[in-house]
């Protein structure tokens, strides 16, 4: 009794397990295209992965209904989990020419309603062959859309607009490579790329369709006229794989190689100027929002002694091109040229950072010497309009020197140089008196230190000879060298990773730019070459046995794979052996 009490407690637990692990209800619509001539046919499915009660399909206004709904049930079991799928489909003729949007159907599943997205198509003129089936490379430009989106359209002149360039890609392609075909070059912009490490795949919604999507290219631009300005359009050669209607021997979708170009299309900003009304007269184009002030490294000092005047402007902004205001100081005062620092970081969302000038400043007679205030303005561009910050008047006090015999604490005239009076005092720290003394005691020949110099070096002649003999051993051992290096080639690519173990994000990552740098270093490619048959050309041209070249390739889609499925650490301490000894492996073959 107490067995058959735990077995059905074991079945309950399970029971509960597998119903807690279901997937999510899924509820799509889907059509065979969104774009179709008045003569041709269109087909739609209604797709869920739980079965349902009281389906509802929308009125497909603007089509008539020639067969359906259809219905077909697919249940399937793998590794233990079973897969669920009951479909609705119709095939559709359009009744005339324009755009029409198929709206949403309903379905009940575990007492709650769920409704699919509205479905936008295109009707198009009669086409001369209705039934001949598409091209891989129609079904590519269906599949494919390059988007460049701009934050701001109407910006003002030296305002910051950030261009984001997304591919979207359909669920059911399979991107393998993609190569810049036509680069915008930017005219009468100020540009700046921001870099991007590493290609993420998101999903998104793009005219009402699911797709995954990927930001290519991130630039931050800064208008540098006022007008209508163009944006040139990012041309890209992609390189996908398609489905076909055809099924192998097993059942599965066929899929067909393509090339397909993609164009991102011109985008126009209209650039507002910078008004007029309100500039102030020290206005040098400054845009954004900053702070500013001058800053002395010290006001007490004496005479021929230096100090720095520092003056910052910080914030976010056009921070690269404008002109800092300049410094007004007494022409008894010493200034040397200033010295331009910038720290400045270009984000998407434009500069950010900090530029400052510093003064060198030497004076030469004793006084007090008044630091101006300094005007800096700058346009406010979320404000709309133009703003003023002064600095601080400041004194620097030289409290010990020679005499102008005048007073220069009112002075401000900077084009009169003073003359610089010779004081003994300026060269005081030479020294004219050597007194050099010795710090040798006692004589040096027959010392314990003397021997030790003399006799050490032929003590070091048998321990030299070994070294050398130890290193022509391991010169000579051709195959252990190549060991030895190969192993340490693979350690070297794979320490990231190994520090990553844990985190499986961060580790799969590690891993996957791990194998694609080894193959960088090694090959001599570039990263746009990184395409799994590339790999597979490339390694099997460097006589790697195919064994190794599969290898490498599945650790590579694992890499992949991970990013979607959880792995523990000891799936991701096997995979990070089977990368090192993969790397090892092909180290030895490759020639």
């Amino acid at each position: 009794m107490k067995l058959k009490a735990y077995i059905l407690l074991f079945l309950i637990l399970t029971g509960f397990a597998g119903y807690s692990q279901e997937d999510a209800v899924e509820f799509n619509a889907s059509v065979s295209k969104s774009k179709l001539g008045v003569n041709e046919r269109l087909r739609i499915d209604f797709a869920m992965n739980k079965d349902g009660d009281n389906f509802t399909p929308p009125n497909f206004e603007g089509f008539r209904v020639l067969m359906g709904p259809n219905q077909s049930i697919s249940n399937q079991w793998a590794n233990g989990k079973r897969s669920y799928s009951k479909t609705y489909s119709y095939i559709l003729t359009p009744l005339e020419k324009g755009n029409f949007t198929i709206k949403q159907a309903t379905v009940e599943i575990g007492g709650e309603t769920y409704k699919t997205l509205p479905l936008n198509i295109e009707v198009t003129a009669a086409v001369d062959n209705p039934n001949a089936p598409k091209s891989p490379e129609d079904i590519a430009a269906e599949k494919l859309h390059l988007v460049a989106e701009v934050s701001d359209s109407k910006p003002y002149m030296n305002e910051a607009v950030s261009v984001e360039y997304k591919l979207y890609v359909s669920p059911d392609v399979n991107l393998y490579d993609y190569i810049p075909i036509d680069n915008p070059k930017y005219n009468n912009f100020w540009s700046q790329n921001i870099e991007i490490k590493r290609l993420r795949a998101e999903n998104a919604i793009y005219e009402g369709k699911q797709y995954r999507v990927v930001v290519l290219k991130k630039v931050v631009l800064y208008p540098q006229k006022s007008g209508k300005l163009e944006i040139e359009p990012l041309t890209l050669e992609v390189k996908v794989e398609v489905p076909t209607n055809r099924r192998d021997i097993f059942g599965g979708r066929v899929f067909q190689q393509a090339n397909q170009r993609v164009t991102a299309g011109k985008k126009v900003i209209d650039v507002k100027a910078l008004p007029e009304k309100g500039k102030p007269a020290d206005f040098t184009g400054a845009v954004g929002n900053f702070q500013f002030d001058v800053l002395l490294s010290k006001s007490d000092l004496k005479a021929n002694e230096s100090l720095t005047a520092r003056m910052v402007v910080s914030g976010s902004g056009n921070l690269k091109l404008f002109d800092l205001p300049k410094l007004t100081l007494p022409s008894a005062l010493e200034v040397y040229e200033p010295e331009f620092e910038e720290q400045v970081s270009t984000y998407i969302t434009g500069m950010r950072g900090k530029v400052t000038e510093s003064y060198t400043i030497v004076p030469q007679y004793k006084g007090k010497y008044p630091v101006a205030s300094v005007s800096f303005s700058y346009f406010d561009p979320k404000e709309e309009k133009y703003k003023s910050i002064s600095s601080a008047q400041a004194l620097i006090n030289v409290y010990e020197g020679p005499s102008s015999g005048t007073t220069v604490a009112n002075t401000n005239d900077v084009n009169t140089k003073q003359p610089v009076v010779a004081d003994k005092s300026q060269f005081r720290f030479l020294k004219l008196d050597a007194n050099l003394s010795s710090k040798v005691k006692g004589g040096f020949f027959n010392t314990s230190l003397y021997y030790v110099l003399l006799l050490g070096p032929l003590l070091l002649i048998p321990i030299a000879i070994g070294v050398g003999k130890k290193r022509k051993a391991i010169a000579m051992d051709v195959e252990g060298n190549r060991v030895r290096k190969a192993n340490k080639l693979a350690r070297k690519y794979l320490s990231e990773a190994r520090k990553n173990l844990g985190s499986q994000e961060s580790f799969y990552e590690s891993l996957e730019r791990a194998l694609h740098n080894y193959l960088k270093a090694k090959l001599k490619i570039t990263t746009t070459e990184l395409s799994k048959d590339r790999i597979r050309e490339l390694l099997s041209g460097r006589s790697v046995k195919l064994e190794e070249t599969e290898a490498f390739i599945g650790i590579l889609n694992s890499c992949e794979l991970a990013r979607y499925t959880p792995s523990t650490v000891t799936e991701m301490e096997n995979d990070y052996e089977k990368a090192a000894g993969v790397i090892s492996r092909i180290d030895k073959q490759i020639v």
